[in-house]
């Protein structure tokens, strides 16, 4: 019997098609080994084969086009022009291939494909191409010929990430700058990781890498996979973004994006060699995704497993990357992509429901990323609760590090929407922030990327709204909505951030309470990029009330990395009382408190704890923090005895818990 079922019994009635996906996944892993006679890395190589590489006796390209009739590589070189020498010749199973002499093509180059197919032709992005440029004056894209005299050399390898436990801050390259534009790689380097360092957090996740044609569909839409997006730099300057956050201590996760592909033809995969099915599904219904207007992946295809998996190969191994959030995962292992469906029961999970080629494809995709780099990590984006994700493929799982808590956020957005304040139930919080698999780590969050976007609000944003625009000024009168707001910014954080299995993330400037939404440039905004950036200086600025937000940030991020293994330490509720709305919890010598009710202090409130002697070493309400100090730090808090509880070890630590705060206290 798999762990996966002996973790969890009620799995049970489910052990045969469990059983199934699992020895589906062997079958497959058996095939594309030759039954072990080559490793899955061997078989993910595809990048090394196909597209345009150097030899000795000058360069070859290979594409994989079994409809095509007739393939030219057209590019500056040849003036555009369908030459015979840069004819490409067809070879066994539909790969076409052409050699062309040195000299003939130089670093710099741009170049396309010219297919033929029955009924038509067109023009065409190579599938493979590891670099593709838009041309400023014509929008259109090329691939470009990448071979520097000097390509960069990594200089922190090899790179160890630290997991005890993993801090991310989520970012994205292009809106991180301050300037109303696309920022670059360099710029990120030397004026963002900077400020990862100095917040604390120990890896970034970084979004939008993989390029896209359209720059407002946050990187999303992809057209080519191999290709790290022009827009920012050269490929170059990301193995030095790279290179410089290791050697900061800071790991670099991909959010790579496998669920689906644009479906535009001249510039991604859509029709590559004519047909409609070539990396896709067959089915019309299943090839194009509705609600995304995008592609869908056939991942019953070797060659879609080829594609892919070597793409999971080329970041790692190209880029030192140290591992992906794999991206729209709910949408790939159900067949309706989980559109409204509820997943209310264990039975929505083990229904003809689910692609049992998509699941088996996430299971050698994460084989295959720890096969090359056992210390990288994965991170699946799944909404609907898919057991097993997290767990080793030889439990029964799928193969995920980390999933990421996805009820967290909406719990948050609904609890500010729908409920008044002082109807906020401690009880649900902590179900809400600590109800996962016991078997599976998560990544919890108060708010990513999603949450930020333009028809959203960020938990600040829903707080205050528009006092934000009045009233974050230390040199004006405050109002009670943003006193209000930025407390209860603090407390939502820290129960999210201290509650943890596994790690927690953070979307970049969401930490100091960003104001406004995000917002790419399109044609419904003229095409600006005011929202599409990141204003740094209001976090800077010792005259507004951002900075406060930051600092607690980085006090409440210094308390969990100063506890080794903190996602590992035993998590204890110690007591909750909603009709008061006070929740308390111990993780190792730590105590938490927190007192949601609006307008309730509470002077001598007993809470039952370990029998000793607590000194509160981070407050809320601290005045460093934008709180108003009402709790002195330097006075200790000893248990009152109990004989009640001698027995346990336990005692009466009766507090002042000030309305709207939240404390962590030190057992000494």
């Amino acid at each position: 019997m798999l762990d996966i079922i002996k973790n969890d019994p009620w799995l049970s009635p489910y052990e045969t098609t469990i059983e199934r996906r699992h020895s589906y996944y062997l079958k497959r892993l058996s095939d594309l080994t030759r039954a072990g006679k080559i490793s899955l890395s061997d078989f993910a190589s595809g990048h090394q084969w196909f597209g345009l590489h150097r030899t000795e006796e000058g360069w070859v390209f290979r594409e994989w086009a079994p409809h095509a009739t007739e393939i030219f590589l057209v590019g500056t070189f040849n003036q555009w022009q369908r030459m015979e020498s840069f004819r490409l010749e067809k070879r066994e199973g539909g790969v076409w291939e052409v050699r062309i002499a040195s000299g003939q093509i130089r670093h710099g180059d741009l170049y396309k494909l010219h297919v033929t197919w029955p009924g038509g032709s067109g023009e065409r992005i190579p599938a493979w191409a590891q670099r593709v440029v838009q041309d400023e004056q014509t929008y259109l894209f090329s691939a470009q010929v990448w071979e520097p005299e000097e390509r960069y050399s990594f200089r922190h390898t090899p790179f160890r990430p630290e997991t005890s436990p993993l801090l991310i801050y989520e970012t994205h390259v292009g809106m991180s700058t301050e300037e109303e534009k696309v920022g670059t790689y360099p710029e990120f380097r030397e004026k963002v990781l900077p400020r990862v360092k100095e917040n604390g957090y120990n890896a970034i996740q970084i979004m939008a890498i993989q390029e896209h044609p359209y720059y407002g569909s946050f990187g999303y839409h992809v057209s080519s996979f191999f290709a790290p997006s022009s827009r920012c730099g050269t490929p170059e300057e990301l193995r030095e973004l790279i290179d410089t956050a290791h050697g900061m201590g800071i790991a670099v996760i991909m959010d790579i994006v496998h669920s689906h592909a644009v479906k535009n033809e001249t510039e991604g995969l859509g029709r590559i060699d004519g047909s409609y099915d070539l990396y896709f599904h067959s089915n019309p219904g299943r090839r194009y995704h509705q609600a995304w207007d995008s592609l869908c992946f056939d991942y019953g295809k070797d060659e879609v497993l080829h594609f892919l998996l070597s793409n999971c190969k080329y970041w790692i191994e190209e880029f030192r990357f140290d591992g992906f959030r794999f991206d729209g995962v709910t949408s790939m292992i159900y067949k309706s992509h989980g559109l409204g469906e509820s997943f209310t029961e264990y039975g929505n999970y083990y229904n003809t429901g689910q692609d049992d080629d998509a699941i088996c494809y996430l299971t050698l995709a994460n084989h295959l990323i720890h096969e090359i780099n056992p210390q990288a990590i994965t991170i699946a984006e799944e909404v609907s609760g898919m057991p097993g994700l997290a767990m080793k493929p030889e439990a029964g799982g799928y193969g995920f590090d980390y999933r990421m808590a996805m009820n967290i956020p909406d719990f948050w957005i609904r609890l500010i929407k729908e409920k008044k304040d002082e109807e906020w139930r401690p009880s649900a919080i902590w179900w809400e922030t600590t109800n996962r698999r016991a078997d599976e780590k998560t990544i919890s969050y108060v708010e990513s990327h999603d949450q930020a976007l333009v028809g959203d609000k960020t938990i600040i944003f829903r707080l205050i709204d528009a006092d934000m625009y009045w009233f974050m000024s230390k040199l004006k009168k405050s109002s009670l909505a943003v006193d209000r707001g930025i407390a209860l910014h603090k407390m939502i954080r820290l129960v999210t951030a201290t509650t943890i299995n596994g790690g927690y993330l953070n979307f970049m400037g969401n930490e100091f309470g960003h104001p406004e939404w995000i917002d790419f440039p399109r044609e419904g905004n003229n095409w600006s990029y005011q929202y599409a950036r990141r204003q740094w200086h209001l976090a800077d600025d010792r005259n507004l009330k951002y900075h406060w937000l930051g600092d607690f940030d980085k006090a409440m991020i210094r308390l969990i990395r100063s506890i080794p293994d903190f996602q590992s330490a035993s998590l204890v509720k110690i007591w909750d009382n909603d009709e008061d709305n006070i929740l308390a919890y111990m993780r190792d010598e730590l105590l938490f408190v927190f007192n949601f009710h609006p307008q309730r202090s509470y002077s001598d409130y007993g809470i039952l704890a370990p029998q000793g002697e607590y000194r509160i070493i981070l407050d809320t309400d601290d005045k460093a923090f934008g709180g108003f100090g009402l709790n002195d730090d330097s006075i200790p808090h000893f248990t009152r005895f109990d004989p009640l509880y001698a027995s346990d070890n336990k005692g009466w630590l009766q507090l002042y818990l000030p309305a709207r705060t939240a404390c962590v206290m030190k057992q000494t």
